[in-house]
């Protein structure tokens, strides 16, 4: 399996929600690519070499198997034994590091457990979907019982960000902003707690995500057999999780109707899309680096960056005329570093023969998934307002 050349002397550090800066050896900052809200700034050394990413041919955590583990406790990570003079590739200081040998350390797995969030009213639980992969899902059920008669909910799938290799449905930011969706938008949400590369290379993530949708569509669990409305069952996610999102609708799109569910609308939140070719209005140095993490979660990828799953856009990937929705709402940031490709999929989506409806938001003034790490702003309420309003059936149609 080919190596992917990535840039060396990375070191990256610690910016919760910012979007990535990188450092050049002019000591000039270039925005880059803006995965999700964890992701910190990669900056380069004063010299700017190439080298191999980690090799992903044999690499020490593919040859043992993981077992299970519950996320309500993380464990320390499988590899944590391994020699301390593995030379570290990429350091993210609190988050994780990412060693020559294609190990990942992750250094920071605070979860919050499940309950009654007594600022929304909402309940949650963790349900196990599949105790043989370790599959399971964090279900949100507001307070609904003012409703005389209780009226049946729409039913909303949430997928996390974390470029494929972090994050978590118990993580205390995705926490708080799904608790906060369910009250606001008064929906049953399913947040997905898939398993992450490199130990679980892409395409497990994408699994994943399908099997919960899956899952969820079927009404398996109490909650959702009593509460939801499957008749408006809707997608969402952000960053890698909006990435995974658009997979699912071209998986939802390729069988025939009895395969898979019937999706109402899909909410793309700063999608984490790629391509190996800048395209016009990416910041320089961008499509290198997001390659390269792209690359790390899934070392099988045909044809690099250009796999259709990470550019949606490139040459041979599935027709966006057979999404597996009737709407769609993408949201961008305008000093996102991953901006001119939001724009670009809206545009493309709008341009083909979708029969669908789509619609675009974008945030002046703010960076990559801004809405997490700064929830009560003036723009992140008016997103959440405009995500309300596209569950409950309104649009606002974007512009060319």
């Amino acid at each position: 399996m080919r190596s992917h050349r990535f840039l060396a002397h990375v070191k990256l550090s610690m910016n919760r929600v910012t979007c990535r800066n990188i450092l050049v050896s002019s000591s000039i900052e270039r925005r880059i690519l803006c995965t999700p809200s964890w992701l910190p700034a990669i900056r380069l050394g004063p010299r700017v070499n190439t080298t191999c990413f980690p090799s992903q041919t044999n690499p020490s955590y593919l040859r043992k198997p993981s077992s299970f583990r519950t996320k309500a406790e993380p464990a320390p990570s499988s590899t944590a034994m391994e020699p301390a003079a593995d030379e570290v590739m990429v350091d993210a200081p609190m988050q994780f590091r990412i060693y020559k040998s294609g190990r990942i350390e992750r250094l920071s797995q605070s979860l919050v457990p499940p309950g009654l969030d007594e600022a929304t009213g909402v309940t949650s639980k963790d349900v196990v979907i599949d105790a043989g992969t370790g599959l399971s899902a964090r279900i949100y059920l507001p307070n609904n019982k003012l409703q005389s008669p209780p009226q049946k909910l729409p039913v909303v799938v949430y997928v996390h960000g974390g470029a494929f290799i972090i994050g978590s449905a118990g993580d205390p930011t995705y926490h708080c902003y799904v608790n906060s969706l369910a009250a606001a938008a008064g929906a049953l949400v399913v947040s997905v707690d898939y398993r992450l590369a490199p130990e679980h290379p892409l395409p497990a993530a994408y699994d994943d995500s399908w099997a919960a949708l899956r899952w969820a569509a079927s009404a398996q669990d109490e909650w959702i057999a009593q509460h939801g409305d499957l008749a408006r069952l809707f997608l969402s996610g952000d960053s890698a999780g909006a990435n995974i999102v658009h997979d699912m609708l071209v998986r939802a799109a390729s069988g025939s109707s009895s395969d898979g569910p019937r999706i109402e609308g899909a909410v793309l939140c700063h999608p984490w899309f790629g391509g190996n070719q800048p395209i016009e209005g990416e910041p320089e140095g961008g499509p290198v680096a997001s390659a390269g993490l792209w690359m790390y979660a899934c070392p099988g990828a045909v044809g690099g960056a250009d796999d259709p799953r990470f550019n949606p856009l490139a040459p041979g990937a599935p027709a966006l005329e057979k999404l597996g929705c009737k709407r769609m709402l993408v949201c961008a940031g305008k000093k996102d570093g991953l901006y001119a490709r939001d724009r670009a999929y809206f545009k493309a989506v709008a341009a083909s023969a979708w029969p669908g409806t789509v619609e675009w938001l974008e945030s002046d003034g703010e960076e990559h998934v801004f809405f997490l790490g700064k929830p009560e702003c003036e723009n992140a309420r008016r997103l959440m307002d405009r995500v309300v309003a596209f569950i409950a059936g309104g649009t606002e149609l974007g512009r060319l």
